[in-house]
């Protein structure tokens, strides 16, 4: 049985898979790298993937490999999530790795949040405050202020 594990804090520039897979080269073709890319600017995420055997084997290369520098980072290696079924076929980060990724603590939060395959534009029926529900999806920091400025708008155009 094949286990995946997660590669985090890779560096958010174009980097190809074979240079991920050349830091793994030491342990043969068992190994398979996954490497996650922005679809628009083709650079990577900051984060990809490994496939190993067993997990004795994914176990040594995480004892190995985590720390170990890649392009002057050092890179995050732990057993991947599963994957949530009902997704549109792209990869996810672990929860607990996306929060411990530093500036973007809620970068994997909204589509785990989300129930159904729903498009994004256009919102939900249903009004949430940010501070009452656990299950809200709560919006960025860096545009809250802007936001809270919209639905203003938007409420006073409905009342008038």
């Amino acid at each position: 049985m094949s286990v995946r594990l997660y590669i985090g804090n890779l560096p958010k520039e174009e980097i190809d898979r074979q240079e991920l897979q050349a830091v793994f080269a030491e342990e043969g073709d068992a190994v398979t790298t996954k490497l996650i890319k922005d679809r628009k600017t083709g650079k990577c995420r900051g984060f990809g993937f490994l496939t190993v055997n067993n997990d004795e084997q994914a176990d040594q290369i995480i004892e190995k490999y985590n720390g170990q520098l890649f392009k002057d980072s050092p890179i995050k290696l732990e057993k991947a999530l599963p994957r949530t079924k009902g997704e549109d076929n792209e990869e996810q980060a672990p929860t607990k790795a996306a929060s411990q990724g530093g500036g973007q603590a809620s970068a994997g939060t909204p589509r785990e949040n989300k129930k159904s395959k729903k498009p994004r534009r256009g919102g939900s029926p249903k009004e949430s405050s940010p501070a009452g529900d656990t299950d809200a999806i709560r919006p960025d920091p860096r545009w809250a202020s802007e936001l809270e400025k919209l639905k203003q708008m938007l409420a006073a155009q409905t009342t008038t």
